[in-house]
């Protein structure tokens, strides 16, 4: 291994963190669909608790998407990081092995 070191812990803790933004997401999104606006009373406002739930979940799932596009992105880098080590490692190594000759 080369003297490039990044902290796998850090990966882990944002692939967790946002999984369970996604997951939370998700769960308030169900929570929204699910609600009864006529608990509200009036015509006009069970109409626009219903357009504020509708409006809201759509925002939800699409945040909730990123935040799995997010999760695909750290294990990208740290997969590409990973690679680039030990190609870093291999280089150094040849580039001793050269010097010594």
């Amino acid at each position: 291994m080369s003297d490039l070191t990044l902290d796998d812990t850090i990966f882990h803790h944002l692939k967790e963190t946002f999984s369970t933004i996604s997951d939370r997401m998700e769960a308030t999104r169900r929570t929204l669909r699910g609600a009864d606006a006529s608990a509200v009373g009036e015509p006009e406002l069970v109409e626009d608790v219903q357009d504020f739930a509708d409006e809201w979940g759509y925002g939800i799932k699409q945040l909730g998407k990123h935040t799995q596009g997010a999760v695909k992105m750290i294990n990208h880098i740290g997969d590409t990081f990973g690679d680039l080590d030990l190609e870093l490692a291999e280089s150094l190594k040849a580039a001793k092995a050269k010097k010594g000759k």
